[in-house]
């Protein structure tokens, strides 16, 4: 896993001998604003972590609403789910919080300063932010601050690469940092005007401190396959984990291993 890591972000460090286009804050800002939304009827199948016998609650349902955009400076994406839609007895999210929600704006530098800060395949830089909450009992509460940057790489095109500070705002500390990368890549055109994407994300976090962690680093990496039309998509993800959020693999206690994702969706 950390070789996978490793090589997705060297794979990112070797772009920089490539040139791109610069983000055009000439004029109005605005003009190249765009926005997105859609709904996904999903099912997670062994998704991790579980703390309890994984055989016994295999998955869950969930509905998310999921969209992004930009306007003028500021670069957004998120999604909230709602888990355990049909409230299965053998859900792995019976008694858990029953939304999730995350929210990452990223704020662009180029466009706050009106200059051109790219160089080689960097086309934009930005101060990035990101949020990560839950409601109930075992309520997750995180906030990430730090830097991001879009990156132009070979096959992949357009990389999202950001590095953040993890403040834990229910206990008031920081812990650790986080290095993000996304990407969507068409790779496949059929006759009717409709792809295949492969899409995905790596999060790994590091230097955690015991006090909060039982591992002081971890991640995970989703790898998707989905077709697209232009109001539907039909996908299958595979996420690989590794001591995922900073929780040890032991015991009953499973946070390494992989699981499935399936997910059916419709374009606003």
């Amino acid at each position: 896993m950390r070789k996978l890591f490793l090589a997705v972000h060297l794979l990112a460090i070797t772009a920089f001998s490539y040139t791109v286009a610069a983000a055009d804050y000439l004029g109005d800002i605005h003009k190249n604003d765009y926005r997105w939304m859609q709904f996904n009827l999903m099912y997670a199948l062994d998704e991790l972590p579980q703390f309890n016998e994984a055989d016994d609650h295999p998955g869950h349902d969930y509905f998310e609403l999921e969209f992004g955009g930009r306007s003028g400076i500021v670069d957004l994406y998120g999604y909230i789910d709602v888990f355990d839609l049909t409230e299965s007895e053998t859900s792995d999210k019976k008694d858990d919080p029953k939304t999730f929600i995350k929210l990452s704006p990223r704020f662009s530098l180029d466009g706050i300063t009106g200059k051109d800060l790219s160089f080689g395949a960097l086309k934009e830089i930005y101060f990035a932010t990101l949020y990560t909450g839950s409601g109930g009992s075992s309520d997750v509460n995180n906030s990430f601050w730090g830097f991001g940057s879009d990156l132009m790489v070979p096959w992949f095109g357009k990389v999202g690469v950001n590095l953040y500070g993890l403040y834990d705002v229910n206990e008031k500390a920081w812990n650790g940092y986080q290095l993000s990368t996304n990407w969507f890549k068409r790779f496949f055109t059929l006759s009717n005007g409709s792809y295949v994407a492969y899409q995905g994300y790596v999060d790994y976090q590091f230097g955690m401190r015991a006090k909060y962690s039982s591992a002081d680093h971890g991640g995970q990496m989703f790898n998707g396959l989905y077709w697209h039309s232009d109001r539907y998509a039909v996908g299958y993800g595979l996420k690989l984990y590794k001591n995922v959020y900073g929780i040890e693999d032991q015991g009953t206690i499973q946070s390494t291993g992989f699981s499935h994702y399936f997910s059916v969706t419709y374009k606003l």
